[in-house]
């Protein structure tokens, strides 16, 4: 697979994106939406979609720290369904969504900030942090699966 990625790291409150060039070269945040209804949110993220002619979207997804499921970890995956249902009707092709681990990646992105003396947008930092740990484990053929959303194209 080789095109941009969008990658997000989703809150109850707000979501991080990040993407990266189509090479996988290079990982970079974009930007914190902050959540307001179902429809508007992924209206949005359909536009970021768009503007950043991503081919797939990368899902932050969230597990206790010995890699079992947590609360938000469902919440998470019927989201990103629905996203991927709600990005299929709104750019009129499916988009596929693919779940990336995040343990730690807050963790992480604020120690970039830290480091770098960057205040706010820690979410997408997050994010960036997750779009560099799947093109990291992507590049070494890391076998790991954390799933993925893929919808057939609908008839017309």
């Amino acid at each position: 697979m080789a095109g941009k990625l969008l990658a997000l790291d989703v809150g109850l409150a707000r979501i991080g994106i990040a993407t990266c060039d189509p090479l996988w070269l290079t990982v970079r945040p974009i930007t914190v939406l902050h959540r307001t209804s179902r429809r508007e949110d992924f209206v949005r993220l359909a536009q970021f979609v768009r503007d950043e002619e991503a081919i797939a979207v990368i899902c932050g997804l969230p597990f206790h720290m010995d890699g079992s499921d947590n609360d938000h970890t469902q919440t998470v995956r019927k989201w990103a369904m629905r996203l991927a249902q709600a990005l299929r009707t709104l750019l009129g092709r499916p988009i596929p969504v693919i779940f990336w681990d995040e343990r730690l990646t807050t963790f992480a992105a604020q120690a970039i900030m830290t480091e770098q003396r960057v205040r706010g947008a820690d979410d997408a930092v997050a994010a960036s942090v997750i779009l560099q740990s799947y093109l990291d484990a992507q590049r070494q053929g890391d076998p790991q699966d954390f799933g993925r959303i893929e919808l057939p194209t609908r008839p017309l």
